[in-house]
């Protein structure tokens, strides 16, 4: 079984309060004064109480073409990036000539070569590093790509491989687009990235690394939701498809996936010690928690990043991921799992293989301006939307 030994995630340096976008964003999206009430609603209810962004808040009405905030993004896309990685590989104790297998992922802009490619040179990777961009699976690509490192590192068990995200979500907002899922969009993603580092079951008992190991994976595409999480690309660049029945697929399809790995294992939902739940919006949580019967606090970790971060994309679960790793004991049980454009699931169990190092392990400066009350308030349960 592969370990994850370190994530790092890592934010923009510009961060705003919900109320301080959504004022920016209103005369961008519409001028319909009824479509804008529309708007601050939707806001105020996704649960979400700041967000940080890779532009000036001033800056995103300029944007005048697809080329230009795609050329933003793979410049700041770039730079995000080599901080994660970088971060990740010192938490581990890792170099990064060590190195072997990276997987990029992404969903909010495009670049060939892509970014993990960039980072060869500017990170001192190994000229042979092995590496796998990836474009498309949206949201469930955090937990999807832990499962393809996995398995990647089950035929090279004496390897080093890094899961990267980098998702500048606020630069696929549409301007003069008064769409419910361009506004709900609008006041639900933010930006930012993270990093995993993984190692093969070899690898980690040679070096004494700690984390949670993967046990298990689990993927499952649910038939006729095409059309329920998306792109429709075109000539202003991604405009989002995002329906109201995200929370209906989770209802029909995911306990049945979550309860089945458990149950493969001889366990159950009481089992799990640590969730590492997507958190792609309030009525997201509350259909997982529904789902699986969970008890009161079991998805905090997911609420707590909703609220001092937005949705992520595919970033998101890293991010409840790296507030997880650290203070389990040994052998407890953790879940972690996303959705995306599919509709597509990808879950993950893991078990802790051993005490945490959380006084050795490096906590970078993102992550430390991730933190935020153990309690939200009531305005970020109320009223939600994807």
């Amino acid at each position: 079984m592969s370990r994850i030994v370190s994530v790092a995630p890592v934010l923009p340096a510009r961060s705003y309060s919900q109320g301080e976008i959504t004022a920016a964003l209103l005369a961008m999206i519409t001028s319909d004064p009824a479509r804008q009430q529309v708007m601050r609603r939707i806001h105020a209810s996704s649960g979400v109480q700041t967000r940080s962004l890779v532009m000036p808040l001033e800056r995103y009405s300029s944007l005048a073409s697809f080329q230009e905030s795609n050329d933003y993004f793979i410049a700041e896309g770039t730079s995000l990036a080599e901080r994660a990685v970088t971060a990740a590989l010192a938490s581990a104790g890792l170099q990064p000539a060590d190195v072997d297998f990276l997987l990029f992922t992404s969903v909010t802009g495009i670049a060939t070569p892509s970014i993990d490619a960039q980072l060869v040179s500017r990170l001192g990777l190994r000229p042979d590093v092995k590496r796998l961009p990836s474009f498309g699976l949206g949201c469930v690509a955090g937990a999807a790509g832990i499962a393809r490192v996995n398995d990647y590192l089950a035929g090279h068990p004496d390897e080093v491989a890094v899961l990267l995200s980098v998702e500048l979500c606020s630069l696929t907002v549409q301007a003069r687009d008064d769409s419910m899922a361009n506004i709900v969009a609008s006041g639900l993603f933010g930006d930012g990235a993270a990093a995993v580092v993984m190692v093969g079951d070899a690898r980690a008992e040679a070096l004494g690394l700690p984390g949670p190991e993967v046990v298990d994976t689990r993927s499952h595409i649910y038939p006729d939701t095409a059309d329920v999480i998306g792109w429709d690309i075109g000539g202003t660049g991604f405009r989002i498809v995002l329906s109201a029945g995200v929370p209906d697929v989770i209802d029909r399809n995911f306990a049945d996936d979550a309860r089945g790995i458990l149950a493969a294992h001889g366990l159950d939902v009481d089992d799990v010690g640590a969730w590492a739940a997507h958190p792609g919006g309030p009525k997201v949580l509350e259909a997982f928690s529904q789902a699986l019967d969970l008890p009161e606090g079991a998805l905090d970790a997911s609420w707590r990043s909703l609220a001092n971060v937005g949705n992520l994309s595919s970033a998101a679960v890293l991010h409840v991921l790296a507030e997880q790793l650290d203070g389990h004991p040994p052998d407890t049980i953790g879940l972690l799992f996303a959705l995306g454009p599919g509709v597509t699931s990808e879950i993950v169990l893991l078990r802790w293989a051993d005490g945490t190092r959380a006084a050795e392990r490096t906590t970078s400066p993102a992550a430390e301006a991730q933190a935020v009350p153990a309690t939200l308030p009531a305005a970020a349960m109320i009223e939600p939307t994807l």
